[in-house]
């Protein structure tokens, strides 16, 4: 399967936690981070999904956010720490490639946000996405 999602991290599942409609499940990325997907019981059980199940999280670039400086008081769950690897920014919206333990993450954030933080190459940076944001591929 081919998609445009350029965020897709190979994993495994750690642990799946049921609820009335929804799961979550958390995942450890092969570079030793955890990421957390909130998704319906029907997709855990359509995709087998279980402790050691191996999967790719999914995230759209749109939805990752970044931030600079410490991050605390927030309820998103999926904060992985990176290093910026490259920025490309046009009139309006940037580009901004991430490296995390294990690959690589992209953001699309306006030219404004990447200006304001200051990103460049090598700049330190946390990437977060919420857990409703992330799907999981079985593999």
């Amino acid at each position: 399967m081919t998609l445009s999602i350029r965020n897709q991290l190979p994993g495994t599942v750690t642990s799946v936690t049921p609820g009335e409609a929804m799961a979550t499940v958390k995942v450890r990325l092969d570079g030793g981070q955890d990421v957390t997907a909130a998704i319906t019981l029907d997709a855990v059980e359509d995709l087998g999904l279980a402790e050691g199940s191996a999967v790719r999280t999914l995230v759209k670039a749109t939805e990752v956010a970044l931030a600079t400086g410490p991050v605390t008081g927030l309820s998103i769950r999926n904060r992985l720490s990176g290093t910026v690897r490259d920025v490309a920014a046009g009139a309006a919206m940037a580009t901004v490639r991430v490296a995390v333990e294990g690959g690589e993450l992209t953001a699309a954030i306006t030219k404004d946000a990447a200006t304001d933080l200051g990103l460049a190459e090598g700049s330190a940076v946390t990437v977060l996405f919420k857990s409703t944001e992330v799907s999981l591929v079985a593999v």
